[in-house]
């Protein structure tokens, strides 16, 4: 059974508000910090508008634009962790 919007929005709307604000706490932080910031943040930056987006696919969108599109690790990969962002200024 399809649970309505008022439902959704009734068991899930502090979790989402706690996400955004989890975010937002992020991009202070990093907005405090020193020095430049790296592909992650204008990645991470670049897909926000992506949020306020009408119907669904969102998290596929902002999945796809936070991947590496590549097979392949590059050689200057500092770990064989994913960074959570494909680095594009290269």
């Amino acid at each position: 059974m399809k649970r309505s919007k008022k439902e959704v929005l009734d068991a899930d709307f502090a979790a989402a508000r706690a996400g955004v604000l989890d975010v937002a706490a992020f991009l202070d932080r990093v907005d405090r910090g020193e020095g430049e910031a790296d592909f992650r943040y204008h990645a991470l930056m670049d897909v926000l508008p992506l949020l306020s987006a009408s119907g669904p696919g969102r998290v596929r969108a902002i999945l796809e634009a936070l991947s590496y599109r590549d097979d392949t690790v590059p050689e200057t990969a500092a770990a064989k962790a994913a960074c959570g962002a494909p680095n594009l200024s290269k």
